[in-house]
């Protein structure tokens, strides 16, 4: 039953509000007051800045309920999926509940407080923060609220609070099953998966339990009934040979279906909301060391090898090519089932296989979940800890144990979910914590408490691993295609290369006087192509002058912004691939963003547009292709260009030998044929490195040399880079401002 709400703000909790504005929930109080006041929306120019006052009032729902008539034996409960962040619940002036934490479900029996109507309010709490904390990320470590809304480099200061997920009102007898989960244990061959069905019941159950699987055709595998007498009840039965769940490019993704239903003794249903239905992907999910990890380090004294990162899934490991999600809009509110398919198809569609949903956002809501089991994306999933210093203090202790357990218990049984993480930069010099910190001792024994089988991390990164970079010409004066090559990382879990957002995106955010020339102090600033990080940050017109020379129009200031993000992105997905199988995974930071920015290391722009980055990731991402690892991006007369063939196959698949021809084309000029490769067969997730052209460069005017790798017969597979001739190498110029890293 839905709800009528309104909302208004005071300065105190014991105050009432003075004004009342009509609510829309999910969402958030800051859109509702907006709507009563009428103004623009939020991403256009500074208008955020209207929203800011919003976060130090009380915020209170209001909605008056009739009388209800319920029948013998029914109660009337109050459900919420989320309410950000700390709240009170409130009938007819009575407190109901009193929390803090957006992620933890409420179910409230509010049958005899409204059993004659009256007003329900939910009084919202000011945004936590800690008192002597600088305005910035750093007053959310002491909660949970996700710290990103605080001011992060690609998303304004502007906290969202209320009512956030599905909220509303249910009728149900005093006897109903509360909760009926699924487990299940695969034997060491997969052949055969031993379930294990929990039911726990609300009031004395006097009724039969009936629990049946259907497989993915609907066709029903097993049925299990007795009498349920207990409040809780715990059924086992076994299904072999059951159909497994892969990632995309790996193989499909079954999911069976569980339908509990509670019956009277005479086999009638108790309500008409009496079966739970729940999806069951089976899969074995594991992280591993990679190939040759354990004899490393090799010298005495030895150190422990380095931690294990490889995902296996059934028993094969997986190369991971993917992105870090960050929230798809500055109020999770407003976050449909329609958004998260958006952009998650295109994710799929970009030949991405695992998604890491970085702690400095929200865990998202359920359809994210349930497309992800459907369309075979995996989850890197975080708790709500970034970038700081989370204390060891009962109090923090308590709402973080609350917090996490209600995330595991909600998320653990999609076969999506890959791999649990403490939250983001946690062992870093800003964060300061450890693996000896209380809270990421307590998320890992929630975690081997309640999900045992899924993995875990402290945090991310972890030695091995390798956040960054985040530009395209590095502090040491190398560029991306030089750096890369020579790192050594079991896994790239965050890097980036920036570039501007589309000129119709700019247009569609920035004051039309403001466009051309970007300046700092301008909306370009607000929206982070300034004084992000550093100054020149995420615009970098240092390195688009360095490479490109001074812009005279806007249009060239995008094209040649994307062309840097296109080539960066190729060469660090690529040349992590050619890491196997040291290398295990490849996310960039990051795919998508909450609100329109004006420059970021985002492939797609908000809400869900591609930049042309996007193709160039996904054309990186392909599961077989033929790659050139190209040396460096700037190139003159008189040098050797000498770029290297490979065929990289991640696939489950083996690839047949063929042959890959290299070609380059210089400006206008004629196209050469550099090389020639005939490759053998490869095993399936195995790469090909082949031989590396010479070709002494000559006198051209200054252009973009255009290289391409022909699969003849398999067009699928061929590979085109752009790289940069100029007639006069460039006077070295001096190395950027220190980075400030996330």
């Amino acid at each position: 039953m839905a709800i009528v709400w309104e909302t208004g703000w005071s300065h105190a909790a014991d105050s009432a509000p003075e004004q009342w504005a009509p609510a829309i929930v999910p969402g958030a109080v800051q859109l509702d007051w907006a709507r009563k006041e009428q103004w623009d929306s939020h991403t256009y120019g500074d208008n955020w800045r209207q929203y800011e006052w919003m976060e130090d009032k009380y915020w209170t729902y209001r909605s008056h309920l009739d009388k209800r008539e319920l029948q013998g034996g029914e109660r009337l409960y109050l459900v919420s999926k989320g309410i950000d962040y700390s709240f009170t619940i409130r009938m007819n002036g009575l407190v109901l509940l009193r929390q803090e934490g957006m992620f933890t479900p409420v179910e409230l029996d509010i049958t005899e407080s409204a059993a004659g109507g009256g007003v329900l309010e939910i009084v919202i709490d000011p945004a936590p923060k800690r008192a002597d904390a600088p305005r910035s990320r750093s007053e959310a470590d002491q909660s949970c609220k996700p710290a990103v809304s605080y001011g992060w480099d690609w998303h304004p200061r502007l906290i969202p609070l209320g009512i956030w997920d599905e909220t509303y009102l249910t009728v149900r007898p005093v006897g109903h099953i509360t909760s009926a989960e699924v487990f299940y244990e695969l034997n060491e061959t997969m052949e055969k998966a031993d379930l294990r069905l929990e039911a726990s019941f609300s009031g004395r159950p006097e009724g039969q339990l009936v629990w049946k699987l259907l497989d993915p055709e609907g066709e029903q595998v097993l049925e299990v009934s007795g009498t349920a007498s207990e409040k809780r009840v715990v059924f086992h039965a076994e299904v072999n040979n059951p159909r497994l769940w892969w990632p995309h490019d790996h193989g499909e993704q079954p999911l069976y279906t569980s339908e509990v239903e509670y019956r009277t003794l005479d086999g009638k249903p108790v309500d008409a909301g009496s079966v739970i239905r729940q999806s069951v992907g089976f899969r074995r999910v594991r992280l591993v060391v990679h190939e040759g990890g354990w004899i490393q380090p090799v010298e005495f004294p030895k150190s422990r090898s380095l931690p294990p990162v490889t995902l296996e899934i059934n028993g094969r490991t997986v190369f991971c090519k993917g992105t870090n999600w960050v929230n798809p809009d500055i109020f999770p509110g407003r976050i449909t089932e329609d958004h998260y398919r958006s952009l998650l198809e295109l994710a799929k569609a970009a030949n991405m296989n695992l998604l890491r949903v970085w702690g400095g956002g929200i865990v998202n809501k359920e359809a994210f979940f349930e497309q992800c089991d459907a369309m075979g994306l995996m989850v890197w999933q975080e708790f709500p800890l970034a970038c700081n210093l989370y204390p060891d203090t009962p109090e923090y202790l308590r709402v973080l144990d609350q917090e996490s357990r209600s995330i595991i218990t909600r998320l653990r049984k999609h076969p999506s979910l890959a791999l649990w993480c403490g939250g983001n930069e946690l062992f870093n010099s800003w964060s300061r914590m450890t693996d000896q910190s209380l809270p990421l001792r307590l998320l890992n024994a929630n975690c081997f408490e309640l999900d045992r089988k899924t993995p875990f991390l402290m945090t991310s990164p972890v030695e091995g691993m390798g956040h960054g970079h985040y530009m395209f010409r590095y502090r040491t004066g190398e560029d991306v295609l030089e750096a890369m090559p020579k790192a050594r990382n079991t896994a790239y879990t965050e890097f980036g290369v920036p570039s501007p957002s589309s000129l119709e995106q700019l247009k569609s955010f920035i004051p039309a006087e403001q466009l051309f020339p970007p300046k700092p102090g301008t909306v370009w600033e607000s929206h982070h192509a300034f004084h992000a990080l550093s100054p020149e940050m995420w615009l970098m017109e240092d390195q688009l002058d360095y490479y490109f020379g001074p812009y005279e129009s806007l249009e060239q200031l995008v094209e040649n912004g994307q062309l840097l993000q296109s080539e960066g992105y190729k060469c660090i997905y690529e040349e992590a691939r050619r890491q196997k199988p040291v290398c295990s995974m490849a996310l960039n930071w990051c795919y998508n963003e909450p609100w329109p920015t004006a420059a970021n290391n985002s492939i797609v722009m908000w809400p869900d547009k591609p930049k042309p980055a996007y193709y160039a990731v996904q054309a990186s991402c392909r599961p077989v292709l033929a790659s050139v690892r190209i040396p460096k991006f700037v190139w003159g007369e008189g040098e050797w260009f000498e770029p290297e063939l490979w065929m990289l196959n991640d696939s489950p698949n083996p690839v047949q030998a063929g042959r890959v021809e290299l070609y380059l084309t210089i400006g206008s000029g004629e196209r050469q044929r550099l090389l020639g490769w005939d490759f053998a067969e490869m095993s399936p997730n195995t790469n090909g490195r082949g031989p590396t052209a010479r070709y002494l460069l000559p006198s051209a005017a200054s252009a973009g040399m255009k290289l391409e790798a022909v699969v003849p017969g398999r067009p699928e597979w061929n590979s085109q880079y752009t790289v940069l001739y100029k007639s006069g190498i460039p006077q070295e110029k001096p190395s950027l401002n220190a980075l400030n890293m996330q």
